[in-house]
């Protein structure tokens, strides 16, 4: 039996950088496996993303695993809900609730909107700022759930219909919030429900102890990412892949995982951010290899996150940790199983350290078969060299078709 492995850097490619002399993270990182595959393998580039949807990790990773996001992306939110175990019914309407942090004025619509992620807010705080929430905020028609860290989840009851435009976070750092306010249906109600929550949010323990610390307080919700209960072609009717497993720590991937048909995982200490359990993603992945799972994703949201902050040299000791404590470990393993076994080693899009943000361009990636373990002239996993291959997918989801095989 062949075994596939996925192994997701979210939001790896770069742009070049002139703190890392003219070149990007993933040029400059030392990744000694992710080069040894892309000299034996195949590299190139493929696009994941398209003008018509959101730049984001929603879309690309649909691109990723196989599926046309053209044809049955719905939203990023009832994927993430999909991901929570939260039950969803064809009429309702479900958006990302982000905690977020604004500051610098005692006007709401005057203040910056600073951190899309609260300084990375724990879960544990976040449960009681999500419960204040729940007591003011839901009713029959409005339904919150706590995820994790600064992503929740807003569910409009009976509301299939609902229309308007809702601008992420991440997006508008530094952006005053009211040229970013939520249009459409309902955005008078949405407007003061922001407001009426930064009050109660500013003034509660959690976040008074946060400032104590030192730490950004999570002190206003965020809604975007709208979008109806999805329904997908499951992997394993479109790939003829019997097991298949979802190793993450982010809801989404989870979502996508449960949306396709494919068993999904989480690994303690994993935080969906730089200072997560890479070496127990790889346990988890290779755990899931011994219990004859034919194909495992595993998912790294460190590069994207990193990203985010602007953070290069983050970015760039998180492509290290993914090859030294993921890559290396879980091709060794396959290796020694003497089975045949195919890696394929990709971001889902490129969050530029420049603009903080996901951008639009063709996205490098490896592919190493080890029933064909060639050498070739290619020596190092970069956007650059990738480019030179001229292997090229103008429609990214149908690279997974030739990676099954």
């Amino acid at each position: 039996m062949r075994r596939y492995a996925v192994i997701l850097c979210d939001g790896m490619a770069d742009r070049p950088l002139d703190v890392f002399g003219g070149k990007t993270p993933m040029a400059v990182a030392d990744k000694p496996n992710m080069d040894r595959l892309a000299a034996l393998g195949r590299v190139g580039r493929m696009n994941t993303l398209y003008p018509q949807l959101p730049y984001g990790s929603d879309v690309a990773n649909l691109s990723i695993l196989g599926s046309d996001p053209r044809t049955c992306y719905t939203g990023r939110s009832p994927v993430e809900a999909l991901g929570l175990g939260i039950s969803l019914e064809d009429s309702d309407m479900v958006f990302r609730m982000n905690l977020i942090n604004i500051g610098g004025s005692e006007v709401f619509e005057d203040c910056t909107i600073v951190d899309h992620s609260a300084d990375k807010i724990t879960t544990e705080e976040a449960a009681e700022l999500v419960e204040a929430l729940r007591e003011h905020f839901e009713n029959e028609k409005v339904k919150i759930h706590l995820g994790v860290s600064y992503r929740h989840c807003f569910i409009l009851k009976d509301s299939k219909s609902w229309s308007g435009d809702l601008t992420p976070p991440h997006d508008v750092l530094g952006d005053r919030v009211g040229d970013h306010m939520p249009t459409g249906d309902l955005a008078e109600e949405f407007a003061d429900m922001m407001k009426k929550a930064w009050k109660l949010l500013s003034d509660h323990p959690v976040n008074r102890a946060r400032e104590a610390k030192g730490l950004r307080p999570a002190n206003c919700l965020w809604l975007w990412g709208a979008g109806g209960k999805p329904a997908y072609v499951p992997f394993k009717e479109r790939y003829g892949v019997e097991k298949g497993m979802m190793i993450t720590a982010v809801p989404l991937i989870m979502g996508l995982g449960a949306g396709l048909g494919l068993d999904y995982c989480t690994v303690e200490g994993a935080t969906g951010d730089y200072y997560t359990n890479y070496a127990g993603k790889a346990a988890a992945a290779i755990d899931a290899l011994k219990k004859g799972y034919q194909f495992v994703f595993i998912h790294v949201e460190a590069p994207d996150e990193c990203g985010h902050d602007g953070d290069a040299e983050l970015k760039k000791a998180s492509v290290e940790q993914i090859d030294r404590h993921i890559v290396g470990p879980v091709e060794a393993w396959l290796k020694a199983s003497g089975e045949p076994y195919r890696v394929l080693i990709t971001p889902d899009h490129a969050t530029p350290i420049a603009v903080r943000t996901h951008t639009g361009e063709d996205i490098p990636f490896v592919l190493y078969d080890s029933e064909l373990d060639i050498p070739c002239d290619v020596h190092e996993f970069t956007e650059a060299a990738c480019e030179k291959s001229g292997l090229y997918y103008p429609d990214g989801y149908k690279l997974m078709a030739d990676f099954i095989g």
